[in-house]
């Protein structure tokens, strides 16, 4: 079974609070009298404080459902994506001001990736209802559509096409879409949207070159002679490596970990974990940040990440302010702030973290 089928049966047997309006998310302060600004998170070199309230809308008029990813444009805007019709894009300043919103006819608004144009920037948003990835302008404008990849002879109807996340080479425009809650394979496409290769696909059990939840692509430009793609198997709980044209490189195992989708900021990167393997769906997510090597270095939200004999060991939720419940994606800003959409989080709005170490 995919996971986006076990995260629709557990949204039909959760109870989730209709909390639109709160000024904090809920899982924080009703188990703890202490602040939210006096809670510090994360491990050895990336502490961070949370900074409460960032970001908090009237939900009468911006309302969100699952707060899903979040990006930031060259004016220094941080724009996220939520599957609420009322406005699908929500554009912030960092400080949490709402800028502009817009769209109404996303209701599976899942990836958000921004890709640069020359003196042109656009956004690709990745519907899991339309089975569609829709590249826009950042005002809204479509300008193009890629419908479910028939070009590749292994997809029986669009309905098994559900796109979850795009990325975008700098060097050529290509565009790379995980199929992460569809058929498993990750599509390559020119900058024009012609289709290129597919590789990868479905496998219950561990396979290298195929996936179980290909959430989240990235190309990872750290090696600038040798751009690779980061993708991670969210059921495997891992990140796989793989050249540009699909060849498997390496694995990175995370164990307990349910990672989304790896994100670059300088020599790190960044992923959001919704959930961890060792303890119930409800509230259980962390944030990961490894180093060049791939080695995790803080878990913000978890447990301290420990190695033994160069093997990761498991990980689990570790928070007893519950900071919290879901995290879908993580943004950091050139202040080393960090902002943290969630999924199925009783429509809270993103939590921005403070960096302090």
């Amino acid at each position: 079974m995919y996971e986006h089928q076990s995260r629709r049966n557990f949204l039909k047997t959760s109870t989730l609070a209709v909390g639109a309006g709160l000024i904090t998310n809920t899982s924080l302060g009703n188990k703890t009298s202490q602040k939210m600004e006096e809670i510090i998170i994360g491990h050895n070199s990336h502490k961070y404080k949370v900074v409460a309230g960032w970001g908090v809308l009237d939900a009468a008029k911006n309302p969100v459902n699952d707060c899903h990813e979040m990006v930031e444009d060259a004016k220094g805007r941080l724009i996220m994506c939520t599957n609420e019709t009322k406005n699908n894009i929500l554009i912030y300043d960092k400080s949490g001001k709402l800028l502009e919103a817009w769209g109404t006819s996303y209701p599976g608004a899942h990836g958000l990736s921004i890709s640069n144009e020359g003196a042109e920037q656009f956004l690709f948003i990745c519907d899991n209802n339309r089975h569609q990835v829709i590249k826009t302008d950042l005002k809204g404008r479509e300008v193009m559509k890629l419908e479910y990849p028939k070009e590749t002879g292994v997809y029986e109807s669009p309905n098994r096409f559900v796109p979850t996340e795009t990325a975008i080479n700098p060097a050529n425009g290509d565009i790379y879409v995980a199929d992460g809650y569809g058929s498993q394979y990750i599509i390559q496409y020119d900058s024009k949207g012609r289709y290129i290769r597919h590789f990868g696909g479905y496998s219950n059990a561990y396979t290298d070159d195929k996936f179980d939840t290909c959430h989240g692509v990235l190309v990872d430009t750290r090696d600038k002679k040798n751009p690779t793609l980061l993708i991670t198997d969210r059921s495997h709980t891992c990140i796989k490596r793989f050249t540009l044209d699909g060849k498997f490189l390496a694995v990175y195992h995370l164990p307990g970990t349910f990672v989304c989708r790896p994100v670059l900021h300088g020599d790190y990167i960044f992923a959001a974990a919704y959930r961890s393997s060792d303890q119930s769906w409800n509230n259980s997510g962390y944030i990961q940040v490894m180093d060049k090597n791939m080695k995790v270095i803080s878990t913000p939200g978890g447990s301290e990440p420990t190695y033994k004999d160069g093997k990761l060991q498991r990980q689990y939720k570790d928070d007893p302010h519950n900071v919290f419940m879901h995290p879908h994606d993580v943004y950091v800003d050139s202040d080393e702030n960090v902002y943290i959409p969630q999924w199925n989080s009783k429509k809270t709005y993103p939590i921005k973290l403070e960096r302090i170490a």
